[in-house]
């Protein structure tokens, strides 16, 4: 087991914090996903579309797995991430999930980890999720730290 944060300890597929709770990476990736596309609905009726159509189709461009892998890459290319986040991304990254019907495993994989990072901030940092969320939908006002 190591120790990530004075919170976190990690080990195989699970997230272990200090008050003895556990949230499997999984769990995470599925509550990122669900907080992650509400970012990208308020963000999309932000920016004034109305019609649903035109919403799902424009959300597309942020949620697909290929759009999120996308994201993702670019986060660490452009070093937004700490080393904790990198080692949650890898954790989700790596969890055991089923194949995707519609994308490659590497970027399917490569999204599970995006999405388990968003999971794992909301429930622990909640001002770092708004901030990372902001950035990654390319709104003027975010601040990363």
């Amino acid at each position: 087991m190591s120790k990530i944060n004075a919170n976190l300890y990690l080990k195989e597929d699970l997230c272990y914090y200090l008050g003895g709770e556990e949230m499997n990476n999984l769990v995470l990736a599925y509550l990122g996903d669900a907080v992650y596309e509400l970012y990208v609905r308020e963000h999309l009726l932000n920016m004034g579309i109305a019609n649903v159509k035109d919403l799902q189709r424009a959300s597309i461009s942020y949620v697909s797995a290929a759009s999120q892998c996308r994201i993702l890459e670019d986060l660490i290319d452009d070093n937004i991430l700490s080393e904790e986040e990198l080692t949650i991304v890898k954790r989700g990254r790596n969890a055991s999930s089923h194949a995707s019907k519609t994308t490659d495993i590497i970027t399917y994989k490569k999204a599970t980890g995006l999405e388990c990072l968003i999971g794992y901030l909301y429930q622990n940092d909640r001002e770092r999720c708004d901030a990372l969320m902001h950035h990654i939908l390319g709104e003027k006002d975010a601040r990363m730290w």
